[in-house]
């Protein structure tokens, strides 16, 4: 069985993942309560500020959304369903991040 996941990154970290082919899923990984839309925006937010810790200095919350087997430590990257990503560096913390499809990876990365 697999979980939605939320796993907090950056674009550096992004780039890092799509070369090697896998993403670590974490100790903690950041998951909806449930199904409703609610409570995925919920964890997908969550994640954004976890990704904003990550940050050092100016830079764009990146959250990566993948199915993950239960108990994974990591998950390959074809395994990712959609990235969100800041529109800009120091976006406001309050606003939503932007879908891409996970074939827009590469874009991402360049124009980073």
């Amino acid at each position: 069985m697999s979980v939605r996941t939320y796993l907090p990154t950056t674009l550096d970290e992004l780039a890092r993942f799509h070369t090697e082919g896998t993403v670590p899923v974490g100790a903690d990984p950041i998951t909806a309560e449930d199904e409703s839309e609610e409570a995925e925006y919920a964890a997908l937010m969550t994640a954004a500020d976890a990704s904003a810790a990550l940050l050092d200095g100016p830079g764009r919350r990146v959250v990566l959304v993948a199915e993950v087997p239960d108990g994974a430590l990591s998950v390959p990257v074809r395994l990712v369903a959609s990235v969100h990503v800041d529109t800009a560096d120091d976006a406001d913390p309050d606003d939503d991040l932007a879908w891409y499809a996970t074939q827009e990876i590469p874009d991402l990365i360049a124009g980073r």
